[in-house]
């Protein structure tokens, strides 16, 4: 068999979790249209008759260095081109930005094999340009193989897996076949209410705002779930409770159904908001709360 590791990466928002999600035909990391919503490497597992892939999602590689929080998503993401096999390099469009220049010279010295994958290709009208960006490409890096997809609609995945699986070391298989990640469900429950607080915040409040699982219990009929939501300042506390905790209570309703659908049974699910100050530039702060990779 064919078995090894593949790291997803490029700028944030490009549709890295989406692509993981559609390979792996269910849903591991979460999405939403905001910006660095991937704050940890995400782990997916693909298994079928010709091998497995691993897929790492990885926060998306940005410029900004100016808090904690947006370091520790550059070192996750750069530190997981260490260990794997492959590198799918996920591009929005046909057009280099500057930031593409720095993570092609991190490709460079990485010296594995590399797909440029131009992710929303349904968007794009103009086939020929497609052909010219990629004959651009083409010159400026030895990609092993480009290809125009669209995660959201699958097209051309068939033909990404297929490209990926020979460039994968022979071996054993590396994770039981029906293991789908190496994540706990108490972590998945925690990214689940995240996500359901991003998709419906405003644009600024949900790059402060943090998860955490405070008690999880797995009962015969029903698993008890307590999470507190972290922010940094009062006022985004009182945002997120909402007018007579109408915000909360949709997005714990939400969350609710995901979890139930996640862990086969039905979910008991208690949210509090709390405020630790400062806690995305803070170091230790970060360590206690989870980013810790």
């Amino acid at each position: 068999m064919n078995c090894g590791y593949v790291a997803l990466i490029g700028r944030p928002n490009v549709g890295k979790s989406t692509l993981m999600n559609h390979l792996l035909k269910q849903k591991i990391s979460i999405t939403s249209r905001k910006p660095q919503t991937t704050r940890h490497r995400i782990l997916g597992i693909s298994t079928s008759d010709a091998g497995q892939v691993i897929y790492l999602d990885t926060p998306g590689m940005h410029h900004s260095d100016k808090r904690a929080l947006n370091r520790y998503l550059n070192r996750t993401a750069y530190t997981t081109l260490l260990g794997v096999d492959i590198i799918v390099w996920l591009i929005d469009g046909l057009a280099w930005h500057d930031y593409d220049e720095i993570i092609l010279k991190k490709l460079e010295q990485t010296g594995l094999p590399v797909i440029l994958a131009v992710n929303k290709v349904d968007k794009i009208k103009d086939k020929e340009a497609i052909l010219a960006f990629f004959d651009q490409a083409q010159r400026r890096f030895p990609f092993e193989r480009l290809l125009p997809i669209s995660a959201l609609k699958g097209t051309n995945l068939e033909q990404l897996e297929s490209s990926i699986l020979p460039l994968l070391p022979e071996s054993e298989l590396i994770y039981p076949e029906d293991q789908v990640t190496d994540r706990p469900e108490r972590f998945l429950c925690a990214e689940i209410v995240r996500e359901k607080l991003t998709r419906r915040l405003g644009d600024e409040l949900p790059y402060s705002l943090t998860v955490e699982v405070e008690r999880y219990e797995e009962l015969p009929h029903i698993t008890k779930i307590y999470i507190v939501i972290w922010v940094e300042r009062p006022s985004q506390k009182n945002i997120v409770i909402g007018t007579e905790g109408v915000m909360l209570k949709n997005c714990g309703t939400d969350a609710r159904f995901d979890i139930e659908k996640l862990i086969g049974q039905k979910a008991f699910l208690k949210l509090w908001v709390k405020v630790k100050k400062g806690w995305s530039d803070n170091e230790r702060a970060l360590l206690s709360l989870g980013f810790n990779e």
